[in-house]
């Protein structure tokens, strides 16, 4: 076996297929582009879909990668099983409609057995097909394989629904004897089985079918290669290493935490090596996903990510690890990935930043956590139920940060079990939350080759010009048909030449009209798209009838198609002043560019002030009083990155790019439409700021006649201010505001002392009808007062004078009713907990409420069954005998 580190096998892998006259695509973001049904990216494929559903053609129809993805379906097997991960690597090799299943195995065959790649022994691979694909039986044993190494399985068909289909073949790696976990007779003890011998190393999808909506399968008209190899496993087999956890993707991490913690080194203790695995798995996950832009939080990935972090930090407190230490292993995940994704060095302060923010938040109320759920535990034993009910579960979630996985897996090992449904009622919404963010809509859409084969040259002249007086008809599409005449009605078309932008980048599209060669109008632009192949797709609304090769003339909107340039040179300003003020790790989240309006959308951890957006405001206010000129060079991306171009990581550059210069500010990757100079931008106003998601904030701005409307708007309205408040001029209306401010203020505490002197003597009287039950003291009655804090006032007072062992008191306020309820401490030694009696007395009121064991409150929706609350108060004190 050839001596190979993990970055030499993905560059082999990749150099293999590029021999073979693949293109190698960049690894995307984890986060999807313009995909609603994926929280993340989770295979190779996924970033190939609009090729093999024929909404885009690439470039060349053969593509390799090595994707970085995440899943988290079964993130409870991680550190327990050999080869569960969250985040992994996926080598693949794709044929968009070009070479098919013959060439594919005998790739595959060459690739894993010659003696200049992998050079594996040939009798140490099986593979599996498809009962029913005769021919991927016939091509193995063409390039070798015995038949004793080829076994057919039933469950060999890629099926996700909806979409492109078909049979597949896994590779089956056989690392021995020494391997083997399972007796020689056992059903699973074979390649395909459930064991530890037989190792899957590579999936060949043969997708040759349409898996039709009415659930019948109809033969693509483009015939598609998918594959995919998982890294780590390959990494494993050439490092003869045990699980994928020692191999040099994991080990660095693992050693890292083992200098960290106080318990025993890696290796000597089975159930402590699933804490180092852990952590040395989340690591990973964590710092791809936070560089890719996502960031913690309460939903969707954010939910995902904090999740991961509080796992891992909880196995930290298991091997003895005190404090921060996550962010640690951020750096070292950068060093070990180094190779193939220098961005995440490059970005390890930044993210570990992040990180260690998370844990401080955790360990905050980590131990006290832990605490109660260890109290937790003991009482199950203790009354043998061994069930964590449904409302402690969310309060160790709602309180101290615990997601109810992570409970279960605590308890799990103590042998009690989590009522889960219980918890749902209480955390319905949140639990759905990261399930809902996926969407409703298909994974994969049906192969469409209406417009794959239409291959006609169609340039865009709009950079230049805004009016073609001589483009052709080249293609006309009416209710998904190509035809050669149109009719009245909506279509679509190409031309050899237009003017009209189509909308990409966050730039909407051009409207305007079509006329003939007689100056009459026969179509109105309504929008404008990409093609598969890249032209521009006009949806038009036809007036008069249009016939292919006919001769018209295409005119911009001039007005729309000006303030949209304005507003697109105005996010290139707004994006550099962002990174300006907040730091070079702001990046574009997305745009969209309106005539009327720009929205900007960007990564920031943390709040965003008025006085950051006034700065803000101000550079891109200082560059638009500059008069910078706007210039546009065509070039090749690796000189533009030279030039020091931003790009969007989420987006894939061709051959030649657009590098779009404002003076010596800013400069980015951009094909749309820009104004010549900044000073025809006249002025530019943020509107609005917000948080929109997990570290990501958005900027609404307008710029020329609307940010003059804007501010003349709220012009105004300060000037009838003034008029109400009666000021002389603007500049008065401060101190008038002062004025008022401090005249409320002073009657809100005359108020307060109105309502306390009122409560007080309420008090009085509630306080001397003391009940005696038993031997215990009960004072149980209402109020009227102000609010809650008043309640707590008077209990206050209550404890102070000891008047009796229990305090229930009730107020309504407005349409609402507030209970409190308080036990002398000596009550509470024995036994008695304010937290158990407003539990028993609080659904009186329709409400719910908890507490200390001295001192309890709740709030509900009906005050009048304050009286019953106070009856059921007697009730709980006689049953305590």
């Amino acid at each position: 076996m050839k001596k190979l580190n993990s970055s030499e096998i993905r560059q082999m892998y990749l150099d293999f297929f590029k021999s073979k006259g693949h293109s190698i695509e960049p690894s995307a973001s984890l986060i999807p582009v313009d995909d609603p049904s994926l929280l993340w990216i989770n295979s190779g494929v996924a970033t190939m879909k609009k090729y093999f559903d024929g909404s885009v053609v690439p470039e060349n129809p053969r593509l390799t990668s090595s994707q970085k993805s995440i899943r988290t379906n079964d993130i409870e097997n991680v550190g327990k099983t050999a080869r569960h991960h969250t985040l992994f690597e996926m080598l693949g090799n794709f044929s968009v409609g070009d070479y098919f299943k013959e060439q594919a195995i005998e790739w595959g065959w060459e690739l894993l057995t010659s003696d200049k790649w992998f050079g594996w022994d040939p009798e140490k691979l099986y593979m599996t097909v498809y009962p029913d694909d005769t021919d991927a039986k016939k091509f193995w044993k063409q390039v070798g394989v015995s038949d004793d190494h080829i076994i057919e399985a039933e469950d060999n068909f890629w099926d996700i629904g909806e979409g492109p289909s078909g049979p597949d073949s896994e590779i089956f790696y056989d690392r021995g004897e020494s391997f083997n976990d399972l007796a020689p007779d056992d059903p699973e003890n074979y390649p395909g089985g459930e064991n530890q011998r037989y190792l899957e190393v590579w999936n060949i999808v043969f997708s040759q079918f349409n898996h039709e909506p009415d659930g019948t399968y109809k033969p693509l008209p483009r015939k598609n290669i998918d594959t995919g190899m998982g890294l780590e496993r390959v990494v494993s087999v050439f490092q003869n290493a045990k699980t994928n956890f020692e191999t040099d993707l994991f080990m660095p991490m693992i050693e890292e935490t083992q200098g960290l913690s106080s318990t025993t080194e890696y290796g000597k203790d089975s159930k402590i090596d699933v804490s180092y695995k852990v952590i040395a798995d989340h690591s990973r996950a964590i710092t791809f996903a936070i560089g890719d832009g996502a960031l913690p939080s309460n939903e969707g990935r954010g939910y995902i990510i904090r999740r991961l972090i509080r796992r891992a930090v909880v196995n930290g407190q298991k091997l003895g690890i005190k404090g921060p230490f996550l962010y640690k292993l951020v750096p070292v995940v950068g060093k070990v990935m180094e190779s193939y994704y220098p961005e995440v060095l490059q970005q390890s302060d930044y993210i570990a930043k992040i990180v260690k923010s998370e844990e401080d938040r955790f360990n905050e109320t980590l131990a006290d956590g832990l605490h109660l759920l260890n109290d937790l535990i003991s009482e199950t034993k203790k009354d043998k139920t061994y069930i964590i009910n449904g409302a402690d579960a969310f309060k160790l979630y709602d309180t101290y940060g615990f997601p109810v996985e992570l409970t279960r897996e605590y308890t799990e090992d103590e042998g009690i079990k989590v009522d889960e449904d219980g918890f749902k009622v209480e955390m319905e919404k949140q639990r759905n939350r990261a399930r809902k963010a996926r969407g409703s809509k298909k994974a994969m859409g049906l192969q469409n080759d209406l417009l794959v084969d239409v291959k006609v040259p169609s340039q865009y002249v709009g950079y230049e010009d805004l009016s073609v007086n001589d483009a052709t008809l080249e293609t006309v599409i009416v209710d998904q048909r190509l035809v050669k005449k149109t009719a009245t009605g909506q279509a679509q078309v190409i031309f050899d030449k237009t003017p009209f932008y189509a909308e990409m980048g966050g730039q909407v599209a051009d409207k305007g009209d079509i006329l003939d060669e007689k100056g009459n109008l026969v179509a109105v632009v309504i929008d404008v798209q990409h093609a598969p192949n890249g032209q521009n797709l006009h949806t038009i609304e036809v007036k008069r009838p249009m016939e292919v090769d006919g001769h018209y003339k295409l005119t911009v909107d001039r007005h729309f198609h000006s303030k949209v340039e304005k507003n697109h040179t105005a996010t290139h300003l707004l994006d550099q002043a962002l990174r300006n003020v907040f730091g070079e790790h702001t990046q574009q989240a997305g745009s969209l560019v309106e005539p009327d309006y720009l929205r900007f959308d960007f990564t920031h951890f943390g709040q965003v002030t008025a006085e950051d957006l006034q700065k803000v405001e101000q550079i891109v206010n200082d560059q638009i009083f500059a008069e910078l000129p706007v210039t546009t060079i065509e070039t090749d991306p690796e000189t533009g990155k030279k030039m020091g171009a931003i790009a969007l990581f989420s987006e894939k550059y061709g051959k030649t790019v657009r590098v779009v210069s404002v003076g010596d500010f800013s400069i980015e990757f951009c094909g749309g439409d820009h104004v010549s100079n900044t000073n025809e931008l006249g002025l530019f106003k943020i509107k609005s700021e917000s948080g929109i998601g997990a570290g990501t904030r958005r900027i609404e701005a307008v710029t020329s006649k609307e940010a003059f409307e804007f501010l003349n708007e709220h012009n105004t309205m300060l000037e009838n201010i003034a008029s109400g408040l009666k000021a002389p001029q603007l500049q008065d209306v401060p101190h008038k505001i002062d004025q008022l401010n401090d005249q409320v203020k002073r009657l809100e505490n005359e108020n307060k002392s109105l309502h306390a002197k009122l409560a007080g003597q309420q008090a009085d009287k509630v306080f001397e009808k003391i009940q005696e039950i038993n031997g215990t003291t009960l004072i149980a009655g209402t109020v009227q007062v102000s609010g809650m804090d008043q309640l707590r006032q008077l209990a206050d007072t209550w404890r102070q004078k000891g008047y009796s062992d229990i305090l229930v008191l009730g107020a309504q306020v407005e349409d609402k009713a507030n209970l409190i309820v308080a036990v002398a401490d000596e009550k509470v030694k024995l036994g008695i907990k304010a937290g158990d009696l407003i539990k028993a007395i609080s659904p009186n009121i329709n409400g719910g409420g908890g507490g200390r064991p001295n001192l309890a409150q709740a709030g509900g929706k009906k005050p009048s069954g304050l009286n019953d609350a106070m009856v059921a108060a007697s009730e709980w004190v006689k049953a305590l005998a």
